[in-house]
């Protein structure tokens, strides 16, 4: 489903994010990102939804060379994506349906059709009773539960998710966690970053680790494939 060939991602001033990564990430496998602070996570995630684009290498995504794929083309990219955020990213002078409904709406779908589909969405992560509410009215938790719902709403087959728990307490987080796998006991394919070394390990079927923008470590059901020396793991 997602293969880097050799990326090396490198921002202004020599700021090297990601170095010579190759790796595949398989259709329905459930992988956690895992590395420091500055470890690279977030500019894997986003060279994988084209929010970035690699300094050097070659990223497919789903068959498509993102290299070569034009720039009204990534909006089209992006529907086949699910991108949830650590600071929910919600608007908050819209109501919940808003917020979750805000792609459907822009794809042309129609208002009873939008209802039904936020309805049933928001009964998988528990608010279906908070249709009309306001970001502020919610908690932490429920607001990342909104988010989880923005980006499930379109049936993504990928859902990329960056540090989704990294604001919320352990008993939030551990509940985020349980939503994840059981969207991905429904065969959606999960590529998650976190910092939490217990939830990953409780919670991941494979685990990818960065260091200094290289992978130096690449473990699926307690086997190491890679070197973990130097890994960062908290």
């Amino acid at each position: 489903m997602i293969e880097f060939f050799n990326v090396s991602k490198i921002y202004p001033v020599n700021r090297v994010a990601l170095a010579d990564v190759t790796v595949r990430i398989e259709r329905g496998q459930f992988v956690v990102l895992a590395g420091s602070s500055g470890a690279g996570k977030s500019t894997f995630l986003r060279l994988i939804y084209r929010a970035a684009v690699p300094t050097a290498g070659q990223i497919v995504v789903n068959g498509r060379n993102l290299g070569s794929l034009p720039s009204k083309k990534v909006p089209y990219l992006r529907r086949t994506m699910g991108v949830v955020f650590q600071d929910f990213s919600l608007i908050e002078r819209k109501t919940v349906w808003d917020n979750v409904t805000f792609l459907p709406k822009i794809l042309g779908v129609d208002a009873k059709t939008r209802r039904r589909l936020a309805e049933r969405t928001l009964e998988r992560v528990g608010l279906q009773r908070h249709l009309d509410s306001y970001p502020a009215q919610l908690s932490g938790g429920e607001q990342q539960r909104v988010a989880i719902a923005r980006a499930l709403i379109s049936k993504p087959d990928l859902v990329l998710a960056d540090e989704p728990t990294g604001n919320l307490d352990p008993h939030l987080s551990r509940g985020i966690m349980h939503l994840f796998s059981e969207i991905h006991r429904q065969g959606t394919t999960i590529l998650l970053a976190s910092h939490d070394p217990e939830l990953r390990r409780e919670f991941g079927e494979r685990l990818l680790v960065l260091d200094e923008g290289r992978l130096v470590a690449d473990e699926e059901l307690g086997r190491r494939t890679l070197s973990t020396a130097g890994a960062g793991l908290e």
